[in-house]
C-alpha cells in the first residue's frame, strides 16, 4: 500500500474515534504524511489491536484497563481487557460534568456499565486511558467531605487493588478514582443512558444518585463493598472550622513528608488524602499508634503497620503524619485509638530514647529543681503518674520555661554589689550603683 493510507488498519485502531479518522484522511495530503500515519496505525495496532502481541508489559499496561495484579503462573495467560473492549460494553448510565481530581484533574462524563466505570471526554465515545476501573477490582469506597471549602462538597473515592497501600513504593501501581460532587441536585439533561429513568427517582442530590448507582454496580460485580462515610458522632475534630463554624470537621490536618493533607479516622481504617499518592490504612493492618515530637501546639502521629504480604505480625513499618493540632489529641486517642482497641506505644523504649536525646540536647536541669510530685531524681516526669504522653510533655515544657525564667531572674541583680558592703563606700567607678543607696541613707539631696 505504498502511497496510500492503510484504511483497514486505521479503521481497526480508531473505529471508536471517527473524529480522529476524519482528521487523518484530511491531513494525509503527501506521501510522507501517508507513510507516517500508516506507521502510527501499525504501532498502535501492535500494542492494543492484537491481544496476542508480545510487546513489553510496561508499554501494554498504558492502554490495558484490567492488568492482572497476580503474578502467579496460573494467571499468566490472562488477557487484559482493552479500551476497545470496554468501549463496546453497553452503557447503563452516564452522568455529565463530573469533576475528577485523581488520576486527572478535569471535568469528564462518568459512564457506568455492568463491568466497568470509566471517564469519557464530552463529545467522544471512547474511555479515557487510565480512568477505567472494573467493579470487581474495587476494594473500598468512601464518601467524604472536601475540607476547607465554603460551599459543601464531597469526594467519592473508589480504591481498586494496589491503589492505596504500598509501603515499598512511594507511588501505588494503580491510581484510585476520586471525583467531587456538590450538595445540590444534578442539572437537567446531565443524566443519560437506559437507566436514566430509574436514576431520576433517586436524583434529589448527587449523593443519592451516586450512592444508588455505585452500590448497585458494586453488588452486581460480585463484591460486598459498601460506601463508607465519615460519622461525626464517632469522630470529629476539636478544631473549629472558620468557614463553617457550626459544622464539626471530620478531618484532621496533617503532613505526610512535605505534602499537606487530611486524615480521616473511619470505621474501617485511616485515610490520608486528597493528594497523590492517596493512602488508606485498613484497621487490620494497624499494629499500633504512637505520638512523637510533642510540642506546645502540635504533635506527630506514627502508625505502625504490618508490612507483610498477608498482614503477618513479624514485619512492621512506620508511617508518620506530622504537625497535628494538640486539640485533636483527645479525640484521636479516646474516640478512635481506645474505641478500636489499638495499641498505644508512645512510651515504647525507642520512643523514650528519642525523647531523652531531645531533652539532653536542651540541657535540662538536674535534681535540684526536681521537687514536683511525679518527677524522678533527674527532673523528668515519671511514667507511672497516670498522665498521658502529651500531658507529660506539656508539663516538661512548662517546667523548662519556668527554669529559664528563674535563671534570668538570678542572673539579673543590679543592687547586689551595693548591698554587699552595707557602707555605701566604693570606688568612683561604682558611683552609679550607689546613688539609690545614698538616697535611702539620707545622703546628699542637693542635686534636686
Amino acid at each position: 500500500m505504498a502511497g496510500q493510507l492503510n484504511v483497514q488498519r486505521l479503521d481497526s485502531v480508531f473505529r471508536t474515534r471517527p473524529d480522529i479518522l476524519e482528521s487523518i484522511h484530511k491531513a494525509a495530503d503527501s506521501p510522507s504524511r501517508v507513510q507516517l500515519f500508516n506507521k502510527i496505525a501499525d504501532f498502535v495496532y501492535e500494542q492494543i489491536g492484537n491481544p496476542s502481541s508480545s510487546g513489553p508489559a510496561a508499554k501494554r499496561r498504558r492502554v490495558d484497563v484490567e492488568p492482572s495484579q497476580n503474578g502467579s503462573a496460573s494467571n499468566a495467560a490472562t488477557v487484559a481487557t482493552s479500551i476497545d473492549d470496554v468501549a463496546s460494553e453497553d452503557i447503563l448510565l452516564e452522568i455529565k460534568d463530573i469533576s475528577i481530581s485523581i488520576p486527572q484533574r478535569k471535568k469528564f462524563e462518568l459512564c457506568f456499565t455492568s463491568k466497568h466505570i470509566y471517564a469519557r471526554v464530552p463529545g467522544t465515545t471512547a474511555p479515557v486511558p487510565g480512568i477505567v476501573y472494573a467493579w470487581k477490582d474495587i476494594e473500598y469506597a468512601f464518601y467524604l467531605p472536601v475540607p476547607e471549602k465554603s460551599q459543601v462538597q464531597h469526594n467519592y473515592i473508589l480504591l481498586p487493588q494496589h491503589s492505596y497501600f504500598n509501603l515499598k513504593s512511594t507511588t501505588p501501581s494503580v491510581d484510585p478514582l476520586v471525583f467531587t460532587v456538590s450538595a445540590g441536585a444534578p442539572k437537567p439533561g446531565s443524566i443519560g443512558g437506559p437507566n436514566a429513568g430509574a436514576a431520576s427517582a433517586v436524583s434529589d442530590s448527587y449523593a443519592t444518585l451516586f450512592h444508588w448507582a455505585i452500590n448497585k454496580c458494586l453488588k452486581a460485580g460480585g463484591g460486598d463493598v459498601q460506601i463508607v462515610a465519615a460519622d461525626p458522632s464517632k469522630f470529629h475534630s476539636k478544631v473549629r472550622q472558620p468557614h463553617r463554624p457550626k459544622e464539626p470537621a471530620v478531618h484532621v490536618k496533617a503532613f505526610r513528608g512535605s505534602k499537606d493533607g487530611y486524615l480521616f479516622f473511619l470505621e474501617n481504617g485511616i485515610l490520608w488524602g486528597f493528594k497523590k499518592p492517596l493512602m488508606f490504612i485498613p484497621l487490620e493492618k494497624i499494629a499500633a499508634i504512637s505520638y512523637t515530637n510533642v510540642l506546645q501546639r502540635t504533635f506527630n502521629m506514627v502508625v505502625e503497620v504490618f508490612s507483610g504480604e498477608n498482614g503477618g505480625d513479624e514485619a512492621t513499618e512506620d508511617l508518620e503524619f506530622a504537625m497535628l493540632d494538640q486539640e485533636d489529641y483527645g479525640g484521636i486517642n479516646e474516640s478512635y485509638v481506645a474505641r478500636h482497641k489499638l495499641q498505644d506505644r508512645s512510651m515504647a523504649d525507642r520512643r523514650k530514647a528519642k525523647k531523652e536525646l531531645v531533652e539532653n540536647a536542651k540541657g535540662k536541669k538536674g535534681a535540684d529543681d526536681a521537687n514536683g510530685e511525679g518527677r524522678d531524681a533527674n527532673g523528668h516526669v515519671t511514667e507511672d503518674d497516670g498522665m498521658t504522653e502529651l500531658e507529660r510533655a506539656q508539663m516538661e515544657a512548662e517546667k523548662q520555661l519556668q527554669d529559664e525564667e528563674d535563671e534570668e531572674e538570678e542572673d539579673y541583680d543590679p543592687g547586689s554589689d551595693g548591698d554587699s558592703d552595707g557602707s555605701g563606700t566604693s570606688s568612683e567607678g561604682d558611683d552609679d550603683d550607689d546613688d539609690d543607696d545614698g538616697v535611702e541613707d539620707g545622703g546628699d539631696d542637693g542635686d534636686e
